[in-house]
């Protein structure tokens, strides 16, 4: 049984993996013109044109791939065994002793390549992309990466409380303020520095600065070429103001929640975010367990069309339910792990209790 398997095995493979390139390819498709269209109306502002906005179009797309990788996959294998089913390919296969538990296996070996595909593309080449778009868009329009408040961007580091007036699209600051307190909270210095630029594995050069130092004897300025600031704040960490979180690498997504727990600052909405990126891709095999009981459907009760449509609005409420519990998580104080998990988690259950009324049919 084990050769009719891996022939069956590869047949699937083959059948699939055509069918999710096929959605894939629509998706991106679809999600291109909209991006396009949304970025239309701000052609011919502030420098920005048509060329760019066809870049950043175009570099926006592996965030979508990577959003979009499990509900392609529902559809392209839902749309594979359909098509087989409507063959009567797939009621040969069970004749021949194809039992849904073979079935799963088959399809989770088959998926496997998915999993690794997705989670490349999350980790590797969508944080990338996606801050070399918002930096392409930024510098066309000479927008600010982050101005939170009217007075600037306010960072804790350490022992310092840091006001940036600007952060620019290629991570430099200006316009920096800090304050400098000693262990029991009494103002030491106020540094003001016109510019900043973070040196590769060092720390910050602020340049241009008057510092104010405030000790015993009174009060002190003097004007300095440049200082060293050694901070946690990197730019990788400060990419967080530039990309959505779900969209930024689990190396940075740490890097930033290191820092916010170092300054005693709230976590949960990264740590949900990291933990997605850890489980994401297992949505994948999600997505094909669910898609394997309308192989079990015959034609007459619904045309492959009524059964690629079902697999959409599975894949729109699955989306959904992902962003909602995010959400939800971060209001209700949830263990970031179970915020990740528990959509797919949902679905993983639907999905084998509808198996488990197939195969004792």
């Amino acid at each position: 049984m084990a050769r009719p398997l891996n022939t069956l095995r590869r047949y699937f493979a083959r059948e699939i993996y055509a069918a999710t390139a096929l959605a894939l390819v629509a998706f991106l498709g679809l999600f291109a013109f909209f991006d396009l269209i949304s970025e239309l109306r701000d052609v011919g502002r502030d420098g920005y044109r048509m060329v760019q906005a066809f870049a950043f179009v175009l570099l926006s797309m592996p965030g979508h791939i990577y959003e979009l990788f499990p509900i392609a996959v529902l559809l392209g294998t839902l749309y594979a065994l359909s098509d087989m089913a409507a063959k009567s390919e797939y009621t040969v296969m069970r004749a021949a002793g194809l039992s849904p538990r073979a079935a799963v296996a088959s399809l989770a070996q088959v998926g496997i390549v998915f999993v690794i595909l997705c989670a490349l593309v999350g980790e590797l080449v969508t944080p990338f992309a996606e801050r070399t778009a918002q930096q392409l868009r930024l510098k066309a329009t000479g927008s600010l990466v982050a101005q939170e408040f009217r007075s600037g961007l306010w960072v804790k580091s350490e022992s310092r409380f840091v006001n940036v007036g600007e952060v620019r699209p290629d991570l430099t600051l200006a316009n920096i303020r800090m304050y400098e307190f000693d262990p029991d909270y009494r103002l030491v210095s106020i540094s003001d520095a016109k510019t900043g630029s973070y040196e590769e594995g060092a720390a910050w050069t602020l340049k241009d600065v008057v510092q104010t130092r405030f000790d015993a004897d009174g009060t002190s300025v003097r004007r300095l070429p440049e200082i060293t600031w050694e901070s946690a704040l990197t730019p990788d960490v400060l990419s967080v103001l530039v990309i959505n979180p779900d969209k930024m690498s689990a190396w940075n997504l740490v890097l930033y929640i290191r820092h916010l727990a170092r300054n005693n600052q709230r976590t949960e909405r990264y740590e949900i975010a990291l933990w997605k990126k850890i489980v994401y891709p297992f949505a994948v095999l999600v997505m094909m367990a669910l898609a394997l009981p309308f192989a079990y459907v015959q034609v007459r009760h619904g045309g492959v069309g009524m059964k690629v449509f079902s697999g959409i609005m599975i894949g729109v409420v699955f989306h959904g339910m992902n962003t909602l519990f995010s959400h939800l998580g971060v209001l209700q104080n949830w263990p970031p792990f179970i915020s990740a998990a528990l959509p797919s988690a949902i679905f993983m259950v639907a999905a084998l209790v509808v198996l488990s009324r197939v195969e004792h049919r």
